[in-house]
């Protein structure tokens, strides 16, 4: 058995194969481009890397060109966690040395003494793995419009609060057109206090509003004539230049989380898990999508549903020493998963009779917190998940919760 071991890095990656009684075969020092890979698969193949009998390679990423090239065909690939791969070093030499061929020897090691204790990089199809790609390019454009919400909103707080009481009436007001537009007529409250009925108006008709434009304009004319306390002339006129250069970038994240988010929903509905996935209550397209980019669609990624369970951090870990001991929250987990499965079990609340009753009875018989109470209705649906993809079966509200609903049958 020979086993690869592979430090990476933006330009070069050392490579390094060892056998079973951990003897060293072969290094290489490899660039990041066609001709480096091309030598590493030529290395491989030279020390039986076959279809019938890959070698195992373990690298310190599970992104990038290089692993998309390893990837190909059978080749289990191990993405090793760079702390994991640290305490190993420390195996092999105390004085604390450190270099790129020495780490991609001990990488090599790794799969050599406990392969058995890793995971593979999961063989999902191509369309898994490109709705994985646009979910959560999707969920970062849309944290990052929120920040640029929250900058925005907090400079609008210290010279141009009218601008803030008329987006109030909408929910996420200033990421809605209506507001980007009317903000981009009226940088500063001077402005504003000047706009008339027609220029408000038209500022909506270019946000696209076809409808109850009367009634806003005259809502938002108000408001924006409204009394507050001003910043000196020239200080205000700063800060609407520092306004409208923040409300570019706004206008961009906007743009690009409903770009990437029309992306999602066109790949997503073309995948077979998708029918399951929505079946279930609290999920729709984008958090559906979420749900399938973190989990995968390789039914052997995991042994049973506790193992995604604990993947998803829904799960809860004891530590116990001695007569020590405590049941807490996972905090080694898939951050995505898990803030995806908080939204899912809270959107599930209004949808399900089931989950709600199971709710109820977390915080009134266990006494658990909101959070908390959320966080096991979400282990227990992310358990009925993996059974119905399992089965390719779709959500049964009676069959999930049948003693919630009985309980509050009852109670009715």
């Amino acid at each position: 058995m020979i086993y690869c071991g592979i430090d990476w890095a933006e330009k070069t990656h050392d490579v390094a194969l060892v056998d079973d009684s951990g003897q060293l075969l072969a290094k290489r020092h490899i660039t990041d481009d066609t001709a480096g890979y091309k030598i590493l698969l030529d290395l491989l193949a030279e020390y039986g890397d076959t279809e019938e009998t890959p070698i195992p390679v373990a690298i310190e990423t599970s992104r990038g060109l290089l692993v998309a090239v390893l990837r190909t065909g059978k080749r289990p690939v191990f993405a090793i966690n760079p702390m994991a791969a640290a305490r190993y070093r420390d195996r092999h030499a105390v004085s604390r040395k450190k270099s790129d061929p020495g780490d991609a020897l001990v990488l090599a090691n790794i799969l050599r003494t406990d392969m058995h204790a890793h995971r593979p990089l999961p063989a999902d199809s191509e369309l898994a793995r490109a709705v994985a790609v646009l979910a959560r390019a999707q969920q970062d454009a849309t944290w990052n419009r929120q920040q640029m919400s929250n900058q925005l909103r907090s400079l609008l707080r210290e010279y141009f609060p009218a601008a803030l009481a008329a987006a109030a009436t909408w929910q996420n007001g200033l990421c809605r057109p209506e507001i980007r537009e009317l903000l981009k007529a009226a940088s500063t409250p001077a402005i504003a206090s000047r706009l008339t009925r027609t220029q408000i108006m038209a500022a909506l008709k270019r946000a696209g509003r076809k409808r109850g434009i009367e009634a806003d304009t005259e809502r938002l004319r108000e408001a924006l004539r409204s009394d507050w306390p001003r910043q000196l002339p020239l200080v205000e006129d700063a800060l609407g230049k520092q306004m409208l250069a923040l409300l570019l970038q706004l206008e961009a994240a906007c743009t690009a989380a409903d770009n990437l988010a029309q992306a999602v929903e066109e790949s997503f509905a073309q995948h077979e898990d998708a029918e399951v996935i929505l079946s279930f209550p609290g999920l729709g397209i984008q958090l559906g999508a979420r749900v399938l980019a973190e989990i995968g669609d390789d039914r052997q990624r995991f042994a049973d549903a506790r193992g995604l369970k604990a993947y998803a951090g829904s799960s809860p870990i004891t530590r116990a020493s001695g007569k020590k001991s405590a049941v807490t929250r996972r905090w080694v987990k898939n951050d995505r998963l898990n803030h995806a499965g908080y939204l899912w079990a809270f959107a599930a609340l209004t949808s399900s009779p089931g989950a709600k009753a199971h709710y109820r009875k977390r915080r009134d018989d266990h006494a658990d917190w909101h959070a908390s109470a959320l966080r096991n209705l979400f282990n227990r649906m992310i358990g009925q998940l993996h059974h119905c993809l399992q089965h390719h079966k779709l959500f049964d509200e009676r069959e999930a919760f049948a003693t919630g609903l009985v309980l509050t049958e009852n109670a009715a």
